[in-house]
């Protein structure tokens, strides 16, 4: 049996978000981001970061 269904009308402002089921967290394989590369950039609004790969396998990500 599920738990109880909540409606909220689009006019109405969200007072508890806890009735809202969270999303799940989208993962991606490093493998797929950097393509074989080992550096890549992420723009971000108004910045640009790099994520690298260091020698001994793990993420740096520097503004």
């Amino acid at each position: 049996m599920s738990g109880p269904v909540h409606i909220v009308h689009p006019s109405q402002p969200l007072k508890n978000f806890s009735a809202l089921k969270p999303q799940p967290v989208r993962t991606v394989s490093s493998s797929n981001l950097f393509e074989g590369r080992r550096e890549i950039a992420i723009e971000h609004g108004e910045s640009i970061y790099r994520l690298k790969i260091t020698r001994q396998g793990k993420l740096i990500l520097n503004k």
